[in-house]
């Protein structure tokens, strides 16, 4: 079983993996008791939003871990997906802006995003 900043770095990682761009993991655990980590990362349009959500839902259900609830969907703007410890935000750039979630939790630190796991290349193959 995988600690939740491992979940956030696969999150992280199979966003990386669909072209998501901007990608950061802020840490929660000493601001708020709603979840451990927001993964917060950028497609280029709609349909690329949802095919990031798309993927992660994959990688993740590999690992036997499924979102208790996601917002959004087929063409938008901003897709939210709750897998209790980590909360994955993906937006289209002006929605991301429009919101600034990282201005909001400024005081969040950012962990560095890990990329090619062995967990994510035997999951996507």
């Amino acid at each position: 079983m995988r600690n939740s900043l491992e979940s956030a770095q696969l999150c992280a990682e199979a966003a990386d993996s669909k072209k998501a761009f901007d990608i950061q993991i802020l840490d929660l655990r000493r601001l708020t008791y709603i979840t451990d980590y927001f993964v917060i990362c950028s497609g280029a349009n709609t349909s690329q939003v949802s095919a990031i959500a798309d993927w992660i839902s994959h990688i993740l259900a590999q690992a036997d871990e499924h979102p208790s609830h996601v917002e959004g969907g087929a063409e938008s703007s901003w897709v939210l997906m709750d897998f209790g410890d980590v909360v994955v935000h993906i937006f289209d750039e002006q929605t991301r802006i429009y919101y600034s979630l990282e201005k909001l939790w400024n005081d969040a630190p950012r962990i560095p995003v890990v990329h090619q796991s062995r967990e994510l290349q035997r999951a996507s193959s």
